[in-house]
C-alpha cells in the first residue's frame, strides 16, 4: 500500500474557503484504478496558518504515479492556484509506502 499527502498551508481565517474548494470539486478519484481513499485533515493552527493535508491511499506506488501522468489528474488540477491568496506557499507532496 502507498500514501501521499499534500501539506497545505492557509492563512488563519481562510480555513473554510479551503474546505469549500476540497468539497465542491469533481473528484475523479473514485474511477481511478488502484486508487483506494482519501481523506482531508484539518492540522494545528498557528498565528500564522492552519496546517492541512490531503491524505490519499493507494494500491501502490505504481498506481499512484500512472494517476499523476493521466488525464484524470490534469482535469483535477485544472483550477489548482486559482485561489492563491489563502496559501501560504506551494503544497508539500511526501509519499509513504506502508511498512507494516
Amino acid at each position: 500500500m502507498f500514501i501521499a499527502m499534500n501539506r497545505f498551508k492557509i492563512k488563519p481565517g481562510h480555513e473554510q474557503d479551503f474546505i469549500d474548494i476540497w468539497k465542491n470539486r469533481d473528484s475523479l478519484l473514485a474511477s481511478v484504478p488502484g486508487f483506494k481513499n482519501f481523506n482531508l485533515l484539518q492540522g494545528p493552527t498557528t498565528e500564522e496558518y492552519t496546517l492541512f493535508a490531503s491524505h490519499a491511499t493507494w494500491e501502490s506506488r505504481s498506481a499512484f504515479e500512472d494517476w499523476t501522468h493521466s488525464e484524470a489528474f490534469r482535469a483535477a488540477h485544472a483550477n489548482a492556484g486559482s485561489r492563491r491568496e489563502i496559501y501560504l506557499g506551494p503544497p508539500q507532496l511526501e509519499c509513504f509506502e506502508v511498512a507494516l
